[in-house]
């Protein structure tokens, strides 16, 4: 695979991405799982969510990891999680809660599954046990199917809706934080979302830039390739591709930034399995490419942000 390192720059703005490739992310605790998506890590930086699925993606459960020292600790199936198919969590900026996506039945007496909501399980402090699920209700949820929340320093909510009956496909919506409670959800603009899929959408902490997926865009890199627009005096500026640096030809997803850090997380499907050899492998060598990071499976990647956008 060949590397390349971008900047994108927009008036003032840029995100620039550091010369060095992307490079796996917690490979060690990412492989015991056959699928690894959509990571969220703590304001504090001591513990990290993601989805972990079967092959085929039809189980998803969120896995919990906390540091301890300097090392990350075992792998845990998340107190409010388990049972149902649950995915994409998003840490509160204060880390006393944890926003998710599940499609569980809002009665907790039934175990017939609903459309994907999105839900909540808060804390009293950074060591406290989680509570049960909360659904978010109306005016987030709907009849139809909501994901991917990303939520601003200012509180205003991000997230994609599936509605059907607009004869779209996936859009990406945001709610605004009003009074102590959550407006009427609105569409983003054509800058950004398109009849097409637009999903998987990470807001800035100041709202100034947004990184989303896009499927088969037209001029990407081919199935899902990542994006980002800048939030200007105009409005949502059009959405630029994200480039080599990350996108590759398969599925590039679930973008998550740590602005502590300075580092791009996100899911990818790269493959880059060795299928022509010059002489026959031996089972131990089949074995080692079967199991190798970048073998087609979601994993997670990272990749150094050299500077923010700026407004």
């Amino acid at each position: 695979m060949k590397y390349f390192y971008l900047f994108i720059f927009i008036t003032h703005a840029f995100l620039g991405f550091s010369q060095q490739p992307t490079k796996p992310f917690i490979p060690e605790i990412v492989k015991q799982f056959p699928n690894v998506r959509d990571v969220a890590i703590s304001p504090n930086g001591d513990e990290i969510m993601f989805s972990g699925q079967s092959i085929m993606g039809n189980l998803s459960a969120i896995i919990t990891i906390k540091k301890k020292g300097k090392e990350w600790g075992t792998p845990q199936v998340a107190s409010f999680s388990g049972q149902f198919f649950d995915l994409e969590p998003f840490f509160s900026k204060d880390g006393l809660k944890i926003y998710f996506v599940s499609t569980r039945p809002l009665d907790v007496a039934s175990n017939t599954p609903k459309d994907f909501d999105i839900w909540y399980a808060e804390r009293a402090s950074l060591s406290g046990d989680w509570s049960q699920p909360i659904n978010m209700g109306s005016p987030i949820n709907t009849e139809h199917g909501e994901f991917y929340p990303s939520i601003a320093n200012n509180g205003n909510f991000y997230f994609t809706r599936d509605n059907p009956n607009l004869k779209r496909k996936d859009d990406i919506y945001v709610s605004t934080f009003i009074n102590n409670s959550y407006s009427e959800p609105e569409m983003l603009p054509d800058s950004i979302n398109s009849t097409g899929y637009e999903y998987n959408a990470f807001i800035a902490p100041d709202e100034s830039y947004l990184i989303y997926g896009c499927y088969n865009k037209q001029g990407g890199y081919g199935s899902g390739d990542l994006y980002i627009s800048y939030r200007t005096h105009d409005g949502w500026s059009k959405a630029k591709n994200l480039g080599k640096a990350i996108n590759t030809k398969k599925m590039d997803y679930c973008p998550f930034v740590d602005s502590q850090t300075n580092t791009l997380y996100f899911t990818s499907k790269q493959d880059n399995t060795q299928i022509d050899f010059e002489t026959p492998l031996s089972i131990n060598e089949l074995l080692k490419e079967f199991n190798k990071y970048d073998n087609g499976l979601s994993r997670l990647y990272k990749i150094s942000v050299s500077a923010l956008p700026k407004k």
